[in-house]
């Protein structure tokens, strides 16, 4: 991941484990059925690196790492449940990093804002409370909106100490 400064603390991104991780591959689970399809074992994997990492992570880290410790997977792969993942609203394409990252909640179709720190990369999924404004704007213009999403770069309270 590139950021524009050079990171010289340490901070602490680790995502889901244990139990969490259990609990989150299951509602992952449960929203598949819920819409009429499977978590497929490659959806699975992908979607519990995701998680695991708590953070954006590029499609080619996914396709090297996919294996854990044996052989990558075909890229064609990942990017199929990638896809999968995204539409079903369990990650989400962070446009500006060209990363992916599990969805922190919300659902299929909600609006989504990420907050990335330019410095270490801590990235946060939170709630826009611009969205209404926006859908509303966007209506009045004709427009009728699938997906809302905004990124925000800066630094996160770690860096900027």
């Amino acid at each position: 991941m590139a950021h524009s400064h050079a990171c010289d603390h340490d901070h602490d991104h680790r995502g889901l484990q244990g139990d969490a991780l259990s609990v989150g591959l299951s509602a992952a689970m449960t929203r598949c059925e819920a819409a009429g399809q499977r978590l497929t074992p490659p959806r699975r994997r992908v979607l519990e690196m995701l998680l695991k990492a708590g953070q954006p992570v590029k499609a080619y880290d996914l396709i090297a790492a996919f294996g854990d410790g044996g052989a990558p997977a075909k890229p064609p792969t990942v990017y199929r449940a990638l896809d999968f993942l995204s539409k079903l609203g369990l990650a989400h394409r962070i446009e500006s990093l060209n990363a992916y990252m599990a969805c922190g909640g919300g659902g299929e179709g909600h609006a989504a804002a990420f907050l990335i720190c330019d410095c270490c990369g801590a990235t946060r999924e939170i709630a826009p409370t611009v969205a209404n404004e926006v859908e509303r704007l966007a209506g009045a213009q004709g427009y009728s909106l699938t997906a809302l999403m905004v990124e925000a770069h800066g630094l996160c309270a770690d860096c900027r100490a």
